[in-house]
């Protein structure tokens, strides 16, 4: 039977390219791909994932990281979006603590060598794919194909869709799922070829050992466990030459005989088959109870069409249409997929059903073509590779559980797997009965040149949150999310004018967008617009009423208006939705001192000092309030403790300087206000307040010096200009008297 390689000479040398030079070209490629990423920033979700995750901090245990989700959350939480990748978790902290604190080089370096490194590992793969395993008298061998698996190597990793997992940091899970799933894949297959050498004992070691490998891939992305099901198939299908067109037939004709049960008796399949599912049964118990509370809690922005009251399974059929199309084309990528993005299918006659009528009637002519071809190296090379295709796919398929997501590019990693091997073998295919085989050829070569500029291009759009956000603008105008990013990175930068522009645009897309409109209602409080602050921010909170961050705004909006009582009343209900809250209580201590009601302004602050230790906003009023009513004392003793906790804060040295300073403590004063103004010298402040320390301490000269300085920083200061003339006056009256 002539093989699949004899049909891919003329594409690719393979002649002059040992395996391992073939290994080392896929992987060298594969790093050119994707270099551009390597110094680019921490983009979209590796800010919770990544430099809000505590988890990655030596302050916590590591024991948490096993009780914690991917963002760092308790997995207890009813608000945990359940994603247990303790693994992945673990390899961030690595990289945090080699690279002495969030230095995004070192992680996306990891990163791009990781995806190296299984574009290597997939030669093997691939081999093992094309290859199959060939009977001899002696026993099973394995037969390499090394073009067609140098080519479905260089496809995988030259693939532009792999661009989100490579280039944005939170897709090391991806990475390393993809690495142990396919580690326990070819463990899987290496148990055939050692059962001949070293026994059934051994046989039965590399079952476990690849069981082992596909519960580690689980511990770093909930897809791992699906390997369990590849070599599920790939045992029955290619190891057992389980023709299910045979068996079907027999069935159908009533046949007793059914040999094949026979063979998976004598083979050994039905104690394979046992392992796996008792490994994976208890992988999934086990992960059930990590679990705590339950499955997660999606909302309709996050999966529109599990909430569609009709139209479900097209709507879904569509989706994997998708998902199809950036296999085949991965033009059109985009980092977010949601909010209006891809509008739902609501009748049979949107023209979109054509898209997943054409899926299925390629995917059920690829499963014929695998079950009724008498060609049992053509059935094998397309059962595997629509196992590889749809098995790893399962779990985003909303098939078992609903999913957060509508279209994930990340998701795609391992089912390219099998859609490289199909293309492989489609071209192959045409290589052998078609006479242009140079244009064939052609056609590949072009693909991998295209697909790597593409990589290239996409890398550098993923290297800032600026260029990610606007190149997702052409993709998916419809999407609000796209609009609100953009907004949200403009503001950051202090472009309030057009953050504001795009913001209206979200909430224009998804009236229901409560975070734009919280957004966009806080930088209007900003600019002192504040009715329309105050009217966007009760809209967010009618539409979700347990929206903390809204209600807090909502109040500081209502306590510059004076209404006073919903001020109170907003704050009240925040800390009702989120009890540790210490802004809001922040917040309501300003309400209450502004009211003059200082015990309980005093007692909401350190409500805010007691949740967040580091509060340094919290403690600074304290300060103050306790100054200003004249109780040094008790202002002296917060000052201290404050920091104690922060001992680095400017503006809390500065604070307690002036209590001391009125207390008659010069001399540590002074030590106060210079390491303050060594913190921050551009303080006009912080030199003016000196300066009246040296004025009452008497050092008149070092008075007027930082009189002068702060001056020269803040020629509006009133009250400076005031001291400095009494200081003016009294030198000029000691030179009169020794005159």
């Amino acid at each position: 039977m002539a093989m699949l390689d004899t049909d891919l000479d003329h594409i690719l040398p393979s002649s002059v390219l040992p395996p391992f030079w073939a290994k080392l070209v896929v992987g060298l490629v594969a790093i050119v791909c994707f270099a551009r990423s390597y110094d680019g920033d921490f983009v979209f979700d590796d800010s919770e994932a990544v430099v809000n995750n505590k988890d990655l901090q030596a302050e916590t245990p590591l024991g948490d990281l096993w009780h914690h989700d991917f963002w760092g959350s308790r997995l207890s939480s009813n608000t945990s979006h359940k994603s247990y990748r303790p693994l992945t978790v673990l390899t961030f902290r690595i990289n945090y603590y080699l690279s002495g604190g969030f230095h995004p080089v070192g992680f996306h370096v990891v990163n791009i060598l990781l995806h190296s490194g299984i574009s290597v590992l997939m030669v093997d793969v691939f081999s093992v794919l094309f290859g199959g395993l060939q009977y001899t008298s002696k026993g099973r061998r394995l037969h390499l194909a090394p073009r067609a698996s140098l080519l479905a190597a260089l496809l995988f990793a030259v693939h532009p869709v792999h661009t989100e997992c490579v280039a944005g940091v939170v897709g090391r899970a991806d990475l390393l799922c993809a690495l142990f799933f396919l580690l326990s894949f070819l463990g899987y297959c290496k148990a055939f070829r050692e059962s001949n050498k070293e026994g059934a004992h051994s046989s039965t070691f590399w079952v476990l050992l690849s069981i082992f490998l596909g519960a580690v891939a689980m511990l770093c992305k909930e897809q791992g466990i699906t390997v369990l099901g590849l070599n599920a198939v790939f045992d029955i299908l290619v190891i057992g030459k389980f023709n299910v067109l045979e068996i079907v037939q027999k069935v159908l004709r009533k046949d007793k005989s059914l040999e094949n049960l026979g063979m998976l008796r004598n083979g050994g399949l039905l104690f394979r088959m046992t392992l796996l599912t008792s490994g994976g049964a208890g992988m999934l118990y086990v992960r059930w109870r990590i679990m705590g509370t339950g499955p997660p809690a999606f909302t309709e922005v996050d999966n529109p069409a599990s909430f569609a009251d009709s139209m479900l399974a097209i709507n879904y059929n569509y989706y994997y249409s998708l998902n199809a199309w950036l296999l085949l084309c991965p033009w059109w990528l985009c980092f977010d997929w949601s909010m209006g993005c891809i509008p739902l299918i609501k009748s049979v006659s949107d023209w979109r059903v054509i898209a997943l009528a054409a899926l299925w009637f390629c995917l059920i002519g690829l499963i014929c073509q695998a079950l009724c071809s008498e060609d049992g190296h053509k059935r094998r090379i397309l059962t595997l590779g629509l196992g590889f295709l749809v098995i790893p796919f399962l779990p985003a398929s909303n098939l078992f559980f609903r999913v957060g997501f509508v279209v994930a590019e990340r998701v795609l990693y391992l089912p390219s797997v099998g859609y490289c091997v199909l293309l492989t073998f489609g071209f192959g295919a045409l290589s052998k009965h078609t006479r242009k085989k140079k244009l064939i050829a052609a056609v590949v070569l072009g693909i991998l040149f295209i697909n790597m500029l593409r990589c290239v291009v996409r890398s550098g759009e993923w290297r800032s949150e600026e260029q990610l956000f606007r190149s997702a603008l052409s993709v998916c105008p419809l999407n609000a999310k796209v609009h609100y990013n953009i907004g949200k990175n403009l503001a950051d930068k202090g472009n309030q004018t057009a953050a504001i522009r795009y913001y209206r645009e979200a909430v224009r897309l998804n009236p229901k967008y409560v975070h734009a409109m919280n957004n966009l209602g806080n930088i209007l409080k900003e600019r002192n617009e504040l009715q329309e602050a105050e009217e966007l921010l009760s809209l967010a909170v009618q539409i979700q009423p347990d929206f903390a961050a809204a209600w807090m705004n909502l109040g500081i909006v209502q306590n510059s208006l004076k209404r006073f009582e919903a001020a109170e009343q907003s704050y009240r209900t925040a800390i009702k939705h989120r009890r540790k809250y210490p802004d809001c209580y922040y917040n309501l201590g300003r309400l209450y001192a502004d009211l003059n009601r200082h015990v309980d302004a005093l007692n909401a602050w350190r409500n805010a000092t007691v949740l967040k230790p580091e509060h340094s906003l919290a403690w600074n009023n304290m300060i103050i309030l306790l100054d200003n009513t004249g109780n040094l004392a008790q202002a002296e003793a917060v000052g201290r403790e404050a920091l104690e906790l922060i001992p680095n804060d400017h503006s809390l040295m500065f604070s307690l300087a002036n209590v001391l300073g009125k207390s008659q403590k010069y001399k540590e004063s002074e030590a106060l206000f210079l390491k303050a103004i060594k913190a921050n010298p551009n303080a006009a402040s912080y030199h003016g307040n000196l300066a009246v320390l040296y004025h009452r301490w008497g050092h008149l000269d070092l008075a007027k010096k930082h009189y002068e300085i702060s001056l020269q920083l803040d020629p509006t200061a009133s009250g400076t200009k005031e001291n400095y003339g009494l200081l003016r006056r009294k030198l000029e009256l000691m030179q009169k008297k020794d005159v």
